[in-house]
């Protein structure tokens, strides 16, 4: 439902009598919910807007918060929750549980649901009728991570063996749907960028007894794991998605043996077999060896995979995408097994020591890193280590006769103080004629509001505007005989700020480097009909990502086996290349799989299609 990104035609707030209409229609969707949990997914006295898709959905959500609810057909017999929405209320939905967090790589990649691919409990399958929306869990993690609808009744799938379908997904977790929230979040450490396991702190929270108990759960269900997990997932037919992923089973002998070393090394890495000891049982690590080895994955993720261009992050973000990676192997990471206890007092204690800065959203009530000092002591002296993969990379890359300069490339949006936001420059000495990324600008903003102590007295969330920083940010934009605001929230502060600043973009090949003012430009590319009924397909706007017209010309020759040539933009400064043929897609996927231009700068149109 929500793979391909898809832009709102409207974003509106609910009335009233909307809000209540929103309100029973949830109520009599789901069985399972109480007045206090729908209190806790539409405050009553907060704003909610509702956003209109082109293809009928209609997502609800909370204004300047989170979607938590979309209606597939907008007349709201098919409304579903989202991630977030059952990340407050877990237990909104019943809920299927997968054989094994391996298998939610899958279906966080776009897969529907195989029965195969769950964990049946020993009392049986439960009943549930087709078309009744469900949830999708990973054993040993409390939060949910897809949601759809079943496809046949429970009797059905009995009588046919537990084969086939069992949840056609609708939404799930990192889709565009969880992307298009700014403050997006994980609810736990289980939650990787592609793969979700058990949440280690759940895990820790189970007493003993409940531990054992489900020792031998746990090695049943990696036993079937084995034999369920190749054909867990089944592709989206016939829908507007693209597909990500698939389970073939062609030849079963190679493929459980592959699955059996994928899960032997599941046991070392992320330790979660009970029957073979990791380093930590067999050595357990003391407090000051937990603060130490927290130490080294932060710097490690600083070095490797925290760019300046990410942030800010959320400290959530930041410990499952990046700190919990970098972990040796065999070796579990537990922040409560530390002396700081709590991830906020970890990463407060290290903004303490000038390594990062950080900042309390006290609306999200989590801590956001801002800025990397890279100049730290700390940071300068420590050398990262060189993971596996990164060696393979590199091998794979020098591979022999692979030419892969135009890979290399690097998007950077900066931004230079514009007459409005110059004095904020000037009150904290920074330069008012320097780039800023993102998160510099906003740390400078908030480096303001500390030196002239502009922190609203009885709500530290919001901060009271000076002269100086209200003509900042809303100087010229205030209509005629209204009022100046007087105060803003911090959430809105920074993207405010920041929006007042002059746009450029710095574009990185190999060793070139271009800086320019503006907006990133698109690649453009449409397909047309010629004479005699032949297409052409045009591409252009490429020069914005230092590629040459004549080589990209003679290289789309070669690869897709035609004509080509230049041509200069009609009234534009530019060129343009022409390819005999209807290649769009393949032109496209050309540009991102060899030049790595991302998605989102490529348009394309087929004027051939009726």
């Amino acid at each position: 439902m929500f793979k391909k990104a898809v832009e709102a035609k409207s974003l509106q707030r609910l009335s009233g009598a909307d809000k209540k209409k929103l309100r029973r229609s949830i109520r009599d969707k789901f069985s399972r919910t109480s007045d206090s949990d729908i209190d806790v997914l539409l405050p009553p006295k907060v704003e909610m807007t509702v956003a209109k898709f082109q293809n009928r959905v209609l997502v609800y959500g909370v204004e300047g918060g989170f979607p938590m609810f979309f209606d597939i057909d907008g007349r709201g017999s098919d409304i579903y929750p989202t991630v977030y929405a059952l990340w407050k209320v877990p237990d909104l939905l019943p809920y299927f549980t997968l054989k094994g967090g391996e298998v939610s790589r899958f279906v966080i990649g776009g897969a529907d649901l195989m029965f195969p691919g769950i964990s049946i409990p020993p009392e049986g399958l439960p009943p549930f009728a087709a078309g009744e929306p469900w949830a999708v869990r990973v054993p040993g993690n409390p939060a949910p991570i897809a949601v759809g609808s079943t496809t046949m009744s429970s009797t059905e799938a009995l009588k046919a063996g537990l084969r086939g379908k069992a949840l056609r997904i609708t939404h799930y977790y990192r889709d565009v749907l969880w992307e298009s929230v700014e403050g997006r979040f994980v609810p736990n450490a289980g939650f990787l960028e592609d793969v979700v396991y058990a949440d280690p702190s759940f895990l820790a929270s189970v007493s003993s007894e409940s531990c054992e108990a489900e020792a031998a759960v746990d090695h049943h269900s990696d036993i079937d794991n084995k034999e369920g997990i190749e054909a867990i997932v089944a592709k989206n037919d016939g829908s507007e998605l693209e597909p990500t992923s698939a389970a073939h089973v062609d030849d079963q002998d190679n493929v459980s043996g592959q699955i059996t070393t994928e899960i032997d090394d599941l046991k070392v890495t992320d330790n979660v077999s009970i029957d073979e000891p990791t380093v930590e049982d067999q050595h357990p690590l003391s407090a000051n060896d937990v603060d130490a080895l927290l130490d080294k994955c932060l710097l490690q993720a600083l070095h490797t995979t925290v760019k300046d261009k990410d942030l800010p992050i959320p400290g959530s973000t930041l410990w499952s995408n990046h700190v919990l990676p970098c972990r040796p192997s065999g070796v579990t990471l537990d922040i409560k097994k530390s002396s700081f206890k709590k991830l906020s007092k970890w990463l407060q204690s290290k903004a303490s020591s000038g390594l990062i800065s950080v900042k309390e959203d006290k609306h999200k009530k989590e801590t956001i890193l801002f800025t990397v000092n890279r100049k730290h002591s700390d940071y300068t002296s420590f050398k990262p280590e060189r993971r596996q993969a990164e060696k393979n990379d590199e091998a794979s890359n020098q591979a022999p006769g692979e030419n892969q300069s135009p890979r290399l490339l690097e998007i950077e949006e900066i931004y230079k103080p514009s007459v409005h936001v110059s004095p904020i420059f000037a009150s904290v000495g920074a330069d008012t004629g320097g780039l800023f990324t993102a998160s510099e600008a906003s740390s400078i903003v908030f480096s303001y509001i500390e030196k002239e102590n502009l922190g609203k007295p009885t709500d530290k969330s919001w901060v009271i505007l000076d002269p100086v920083l209200c003509d900042a940010l809303f100087k010229g934009t205030v209509k005629k005989g209204s009022t100046y605001p007087t105060e803003i929230h911090k959430k809105d502060l920074g993207s405010t700020f920041v929006n007042r600043m002059q746009p450029h973009y710095k574009v990185t090949r190999g060793s070139d480097t271009v800086i320019r003012k503006g907006i990133m430009r698109t690649v453009q590319i449409m397909t047309e009909r010629r004479q005699g009924n032949k297409k052409v397909t045009r591409v252009s706007g490429f020069e914005t990502f230092l590629m040459d017209a004549e080589s990209l010309a003679s290289e789309l020759q070669k690869k897709f086996a035609c004509s080509t040539s230049v041509a200069e933009l009609p009234g534009k400064k530019g060129h343009e290349v022409l390819v005999q043929g209807g290649v769009i897609d393949q032109l496209a996927r050309h540009l991102v799989e060899q030049y790595g231009i991302p998605k989102r700068y490529i348009e394309v149109l087929d004027k051939t299609k009726k």
